[in-house]
């Protein structure tokens, strides 16, 4: 699915997943407190004696179902390890293009990332790879619709994107845990 990405591309990708910022997450909300990106549904909680492990039982490189797990000690848990946290709340979504386009904008990636399946693989992949080390990620894929217009086959692609952005990084040697809900 990779290809060579444009050099604008690069250079986003290195000023948001760049070492110099510390954490995408930390950017991010900064970015929130400003009013410049969308609310999560949820907010992050702060570390406590709950969330120290919260991994132990996670593989390091897992697209897993939410299930037990809360947003807000996923997002703390990340920022406790200095990881990478992804957010992406799909409730509004409805169709595989706005779904699509949901996650590109909530992850900050180029709109082209938003447009298909090998897009966004080569964002999640090949686009932060080429933006220097990287500590880790968790991504949450919250409420991803399941209606006729994204159909099983369409999240299960989206998750198969999700799971070779998995093997990917494992490759590598970083961590990338994929936490997902349905409506």
């Amino acid at each position: 699915m990779s290809r060579n990405l444009p050099a604008y591309d690069a250079v986003a990708a290195a000023d948001l997943f760049g070492r110099n910022d510390a954490n995408l997450f930390k950017r991010v909300l900064a970015m929130r407190s400003h009013g410049l990106a969308q609310q999560p549904r949820h907010t992050p909680a702060i570390a406590s004696e709950d969330t120290v492990n919260l991994f132990r039982s996670v593989r390091a490189n897992i697209v897993q179902s939410i299930r037990a797990f809360r947003v807000p000690d996923l997002a703390a848990e990340a920022e406790r390890l200095g990881l990478h946290f992804l957010y992406a709340d799909c409730a509004l979504a409805a169709t595989k293009a706005e779904v699509m386009e949901t996650i590109a904008t909530s992850f900050l990636f180029p709109k082209q990332c938003g447009k298909n399946f090998d897009a966004l693989y080569d964002c999640l992949t090949e686009l932060v790879h080429q933006a220097g080390e990287q500590p880790g990620f968790v991504v949450v894929l919250e409420s991803l619709p399941t209606v006729p217009r994204f159909d099983k086959e369409g999240r299960e692609t989206l998750l198969d994107v999700f799971r070779e952005a998995a093997e990917f990084w494992a490759e590598q040697g970083i961590s990338f845990r994929v936490f997902y809900s349905f409506a």
